[in-house]
């Protein structure tokens, strides 16, 4: 269920990924990314994100000072992590959370255009799978679970078709904001 994230090399104006775990992804397996391509990038939090069109490429979060001067060097905007599947994939963490926690993640979830209605059944959707991935793998995660890791479960879970479309529809809730 466990996947790697795939090898990247950052040059002056280039960053070329190899190995890369996600077929529906424009990196796969392997892609040279020109900087002009690049919309943004994220080095926040966990493993970086550059986001191409309608898609997100991960780097390893070894490669975060890298990535941050290659940002810069080409004027590509440095934004904030998303939390949004963090958020929503809270309930699967090895921790316990309060009524008030739960409101509170709800309630940034509505404001980045979620409904009550579609948080419950994204969770549905990737529930179980969430589970097996953390428990039974004994990951046993109590900090946060992200976009890289649904994909990940998910991945082991459905057939390539079905995979390309969840993988599409994760892109898009990783994306969405106020």
């Amino acid at each position: 269920m466990f996947c790697e994230i795939g090898d990247s090399e950052i040059h002056e104006s280039t960053i070329f990924i190899s190995n890369y775990p996600f077929e529906p992804s424009i990196a796969y397996p392997e892609k040279l990314i020109k900087a002009t391509e690049i919309d943004t990038i994220c080095i926040d939090f966990g493993a970086s994100k550059i986001k191409i069109k309608d898609d997100i490429i991960f780097v390893s979060a070894e490669k975060k000072d890298q990535l941050k001067m290659f940002a810069e060097r080409n004027n590509i905007p440095l934004i904030p992590y998303s939390w949004n599947w963090d958020w929503i994939l809270e309930p699967y963490l090895d921790t316990e959370f309060t009524e008030e926690n739960n409101k509170q993640v709800t309630a940034r979830l509505l404001e980045n255009g979620f409904s009550k209605t579609e948080i419950d059944t994204i969770r549905k959707e990737v529930g179980k799978q969430m589970y097996k991935y953390n428990f039974d793998t004994m990951l046993w995660d109590w900090c946060s679970l992200s976009l890289f890791d649904v994909l990940s479960a998910m991945r082991a879970k459905y057939a390539k078709e079905k995979f390309r479309e969840f993988y599409k529809t994760a892109i898009e809730i990783e994306k969405r904001e106020k």
